[in-house]
């Protein structure tokens, strides 16, 4: 992706899946149920009242332990879910 985008808003749904919103509008769900298998720093979220703990800041999806998601990588998932025939990156 090469558009610079930003999390506008993001909201906790139940466990894993959070619903998040872009500066450009658009919205959608992400599961990030995978994310503590991806390393070390990850791990944490696997505690739903860790992965809770979410924050944004500049746009990017962070954690107190200094976990953060690309928001540009976000953006990818919320289109790749939205348009099933689409393989997100990475």
């Amino acid at each position: 992706m090469e558009k610079l985008v930003h999390v506008r808003n993001a909201r906790y749904l139940r466990n894993h899946p959070l619903h998040l919103e872009f500066e450009d509008g658009l919205q959608g769900e992400v599961d990030l149920a995978d994310y503590p298998r991806r390393g070390p720093i990850f791990q944490p979220l696997a505690d739903v009242d860790f992965f809770r703990q979410f924050s944004l800041e500049g746009g990017t999806l962070t954690w107190p332990n200094g976990a953060d998601i690309a928001p540009e990588r976000l953006y990818e998932m919320v289109l790749a879910r939205a348009n099933p025939h689409l393989e997100p990156a990475g």
